[in-house]
């Protein structure tokens, strides 16, 4: 198909009788409605286990969580324009195109990991350990968000 033709199929008046698609429509139902599983799961749970405080609390936290995540993806997508995948007959090249950029000769990302595993590992080893972890991964995060902030990629 050319261009011209898919332009024209793209540009034609849309179906009054059919509902306009909302963009980031499936990722804020996905999310919102999540709360119906983890809700009555969360009720369930602490029925059964005569209001645990870890498991209750931490299925009270999951449905709430996905509620702030579903609301907000609801309120972003009457915000932005309709993305490529959200248009039923675009085709695959239009959303062709970068998408962002990452270095791939960065050691930086190997240096936050390092840091997150003495974080994690300090839960099994010692609490002193977890402190060292943040530091080498704040250290770490700040080296790759700064990465191309030096040499000839200076601001």
């Amino acid at each position: 198909m050319s261009t011209k033709e898919r332009v024209q199929r793209q540009t034609k008046k849309h179906d009054p009788r059919t509902k306009p698609y909302k963009p980031m429509g499936p990722e804020a139902v996905f999310f919102g409605a999540l709360i119906f599983f983890f809700f009555p799961v969360f009720l369930i749970y602490g029925f059964w286990s005569y209001w645990e405080p870890v498991g209750s609390a931490t299925l009270l936290l999951c449905a709430g969580l996905f509620t702030l995540v579903g609301f907000y993806l609801r309120l972003v997508s009457k915000r932005i324009d309709p993305r490529p995948e959200d248009n039923p007959i675009s085709e695959v090249d239009d959303g062709a195109g970068e998408y962002g950029h990452y270095a791939p000769w960065s050691w930086w990302p190997l240096v936050i990991g390092i840091g997150v595993t003495f974080a994690f590992g300090g839960a099994a080893a010692g609490w002193w350990l977890t402190g060292i972890g943040f530091v080498i991964a704040l250290g770490g995060l700040v080296g790759h968000v700064l990465e191309f902030s030096r040499g000839p990629h200076a601001h």
